[in-house]
């Protein structure tokens, strides 16, 4: 199986190494209708369904493979995988509910980037397939024999773009008619950093991630500050009452009934303990 080194592997098993192999001669190209990012895409392959992509991509340009492109997946119906072992390479794209917006210029270039690969790691011949078997470049609904109920993916916007955009600048790009800018971008840099796996986890964190990344350190530290901020609230709220109460006449079980209130109020649950000096006195 090839993974594509631009994309970060998110394998999904058993179908990675339960599905039979394919020699890739497609790339189509799909919207999932859904402002998804490439893990939660992947999420829903693993969690809610038998179907897959091979990719998925989000509108900053982040990129998930789940599946090696020489293995089966399941989101091109006739094209998964033909009688002679042929097969589709297939990439779900980040996209609004209706999939009527167009792709961001991050997701057009990675789209770019991926075709050229896949040119050049398994010929995928340039040119826009001419029938649903036909070796080449497509999207989801150029062949019925693709979609198993009829589609209109990626959506009109997509597929003007793709004859107008990626597809000519796939072939640019792998002719060497077009000038890449090999230099990472500022957005780049920074979704590397945060990414990066073999951060020092927060000290007392949970032990369930043993790669811990900037981000996920980001995240802990902001959980913490949450809990204490709302636990700052409920004592705040807990002496406000008790402050009321001075001067009062009121017993114990008065004082712990109203602190404890006033907590709850705060949406925290706390135990209070009040004892009486004056007994046994």
């Amino acid at each position: 199986m090839a993974w594509y080194p631009g994309a970060t592997k998110m394998e999904l098993q058993p179908e990675s190494d339960a599905q039979p192999a394919i020699r890739p001669t497609q790339f189509i190209v799909h919207s999932v209708v859904a402002p998804w990012d490439e893990k939660r895409i992947y999420a829903y392959w693993r969690d809610s369904t038998s179907l897959e992509s091979h990719f998925g991509l989000d509108y900053d340009g982040s990129m998930g493979q789940y599946i090696g492109t020489e293995t089966r997946a399941d989101a091109n119906a006739g094209a998964n995988r033909r009688a002679d072992g042929t097969g589709a390479v297939s990439i779900e794209t980040a996209s609004n509910t209706k999939a009527s917006d167009p792709w961001t210029p991050e997701q057009v270039e990675q789209l770019i980037r991926l075709g050229v690969w896949l040119h050049q790691r398994h010929g995928v011949p340039l040119r826009i397939c001419r029938s649903h078997s036909d070796p080449g470049f497509g999207y989801h609904s150029m062949f019925r024999e693709w979609s198993t109920s009829g589609t209109a993916c990626p959506g009109a916007a997509r597929i003007k773009q793709f004859r107008e955009v990626v597809f000519p600048g796939i072939v640019a790009r792998a002719a060497g008619t077009s000038e890449e800018d090999d230099m990472p971008t500022a957005a780049e840099v920074a979704r590397a950093v945060l990414t990066l796996d073999g951060v020092i986890s927060v000290p007392g964190a949970p032990a369930t991630n043993p790669t811990w990344t900037l981000s996920s350190v980001q995240t802990e530290i902001l959980k913490r500050l949450d809990r204490a901020n709302t636990a700052l609230a409920a004592q705040s709220a807990a002496i406000a009452r008790l402050a009321g109460l001075v001067g009062e006449d009121v017993d114990t079980a008065t004082v712990v009934a109203a602190v404890e209130k006033a907590i709850a109020d705060a949406v925290v649950t706390v135990s209070v303990e009040v004892s009486d000096a004056t007994k046994g006195a």
